[in-house]
């Protein structure tokens, strides 16, 4: 399946991956909005934001924030139900490394859902966190990898 990677430089753009966020986090998992949106979501925050367009739709979305020194923080990685188990979260995370590897980060981290786990470690991510964690009122673990 053809994919459009885009880095958000535009106010319309960051609005598509933000509704991206709100039908997958906010909708669909009934995550409160007030923890879905922060100071990141904004085109001047420190933040990297990448859509994903397929079929002519904005498919998937996701962020990089910088963690530490060398790694980045992968956030808010959302792909659309319909375009799930298509190969466009992987498109997502190679573009999202790649946009961290330009920024010179030796490292990628993440905070995964735990159902999302095995398809992150199939991308090269380790867990690093001994038991999963609350976040949202959803359990995650968190996940490295060196880039």
């Amino acid at each position: 399946m053809a994919a459009e990677i885009i880095n958000v430089t535009t106010e319309e753009q960051l609005q598509q991956a933000l509704d991206i966020r709100k039908d997958v986090f906010v909708l669909e998992q009934k995550v409160p909005i007030e923890l879905e949106i922060d100071e990141y979501d904004s085109l001047e925050a420190d933040a990297h934001h990448i859509l994903i367009k397929s079929e002519g739709q904005y498919a998937a979305t996701g962020r990089v924030t910088y963690y530490n020194k060398d790694s980045a923080k992968m956030q808010r990685i959302a792909v659309r139900k319909p375009f799930r188990s298509k190969g466009i979260g992987r498109v997502l995370m190679m573009a999202l490394e790649s946009k961290a590897r330009e920024l010179k980060l030796k490292y990628a981290v993440l905070d995964a859902q735990c159902q999302a786990e095995e398809f992150y470690q199939k991308l090269g991510y380790v867990t690093i966190s001994e038991e999963p964690f609350d976040d949202a009122g959803i359990p995650h673990v968190r996940m490295k990898k060196e880039l």
